[in-house]
């Protein structure tokens, strides 16, 4: 301000000074106000240019120059890169939050007061079948037209969610379509912000829970109905020693049967809650092989007067990594269903021996009825049946192949099925290359 004062000054009496010399005493205020008024043309055209400067590009303001107008158009220079920073800082940390949503396996989507959409991640996008482009500004309702859907988002009543069938993952999928929860959030007076969740997941283990508790109940409700039913019959009725007898073994059998139920349930429990078995206790392929060969001769000869024809290969000699008894649960229950379900003279071949990958191979080859090939990829859920009544026959629990599966996963390995309607099935249990060493081959001495 002191310099603009005194060049104001200066100005002036130089304009003075000029009306003095050119045209005396009288000409002194006249030159004083005509050098005062060029210098307030001056000071204009300066502010007219920062003005313009500032309307034009602000970013492209002259560089600091004397006087007031050059230290105001230095400092908002300095405020407009204050401003600059400040907002490509907000830009960074709006496009992380916007990367973060993104990658949220959730969906989002910000509506506005009308209902429109204002944005959405790929996740709504992909559940809801909408554009992040094109539908932009597209009235949310018009998209997803569930009747529930568009009900909850006009309601206003967001307290709780709604679960949809969802709109862009339905085709190929109808009999098991994804289900979506949806819930909506009001933010900024009346904007929404809604969000999805992937709920299949959840959905089918609550049905697999609701179907296990069923199975459970029903398995054990029966043997126990017959056991009531004969120890009222012993309670009630004057029975002589044989039929006392006949009694009293179906009442085994039955309670054999619920035992059997709830060994192998706790056998599950105890596969799925351990960690995976050491890999330096090794067991001999020979000694389990000869194992299911008993088990199976002598379940052939329970089930069927004739019996059938059993063979039992092993192509090299090895040994096997892991837990010994899970390793013979798993092979047992593969040659028993295999004896179970073959009929009487039917044909069942066991096989061990090691692959070209140098991978062990377990294989159960029968001529029973076959397996259709719908029923093939659900075999080894918990209790699931091809034929109810024939797996009550043969005293099956419907566990042994969930047993067989889980073995296999803690041991590394896979479960395989190939099977064909009247022609009969192959099971093999496949373990990896680390759990399975050849021995080797003793030479004759001559």
């Amino acid at each position: 301000m002191p310099f603009r004062i005194s060049t104001f000054l200066i100005v002036s009496l130089l304009g003075a000074g000029i009306g003095f010399g050119l045209f005396g005493v009288r000409a002194i205020w006249f030159g004083a106000w005509t050098g005062a008024l060029l210098w307030l043309m001056l000071d204009a055209l300066v502010a007219t240019r920062l003005l313009s400067a500032l309307r034009r590009n602000p970013s492209a303001l002259p560089s600091r120059g004397s006087g007031v107008w050059g230290e105001m158009a230095e400092r908002i220079r300095k405020l407009l890169r204050e401003r600059d920073l400040k907002i490509r800082d907000a830009q960074d940390r709006l496009q992380e939050f916007l990367a973060a949503i993104q990658a949220s396996p959730n969906g989002v989507v910000l509506i506005d007061e009308q209902g429109r959409i204002e944005w959405c991640n790929q996740t709504a996008a992909q559940q809801l079948g909408v554009d992040p482009e094109r539908d932009v500004l597209a009235h949310l309702s018009n998209l997803v037209r569930d009747p529930a859907f568009v009900a909850y988002l006009a309601s206003w009543n967001y307290s709780r969610d709604v679960v949809i069938d969802a709109p862009a993952m339905r085709q190929g999928r109808v009999d098991n379509p994804v289900r979506l929860s949806v819930q909506i959030h009001p933010y900024a007076g009346n904007r929404r912000m809604l969000l999805t969740r992937d709920i299949t997941a959840l959905e089918q283990a609550e049905t697999m829970r609701r179907d296990f508790v069923a199975n459970v109940s029903h398995e054990i409700r029966t043997p126990l109905t017959v056991l009531m039913g004969f120890v009222e019959t012993l309670q009630n009725l004057p029975l002589d020693a044989e039929e006392r007898a006949r009694y009293l073994r179906l009442m085994s059998q039955q309670a054999q049967r619920m035992q059997t139920l709830v060994n192998d349930l706790l056998t599950l429990s105890r596969l799925e809650g351990n960690a995976p078995p050491p890999g330096n206790q090794w067991t001999s392929a020979r000694a389990l092989l000869a194992h299911c060969e008993e088990e199976a001769r002598g379940l052939s000869r329970q089930l069927h007067a004739q019996g059938h024809r059993l063979t039992f290969s092993q192509e090299a000699d090895s040994e096997l990594s892991g837990a010994p008894v899970e390793l013979q649960s798993a092979m047992s229950n593969l040659v028993t269903n295999a004896v179970r379900y073959t009929p009487a003279q039917g044909e069942v071949s066991v096989i061990w021996r090691i692959l070209a990958d140098g991978r062990g191979e377990f294989s159960v080859r029968d001529s029973g009825p076959g397996i259709a090939a719908e029923h093939i990829p659900r075999l080894t859920e918990r209790f699931y049946r091809v034929d109810r009544s024939r797996s009550r026959e043969t005293g099956g629990t419907g566990l042994g192949l969930a047993i067989v599966k889980h073995i296999a996963q803690r041991h590394g390995g896979e479960l395989r099925v190939e099977s064909t309607l009247g022609k009969g099935s192959r099971f093999a249990l496949i373990l990896p290359k680390s759990r399975v060493r050849a021995l080797p081959v003793v030479g004759l001495r001559a």
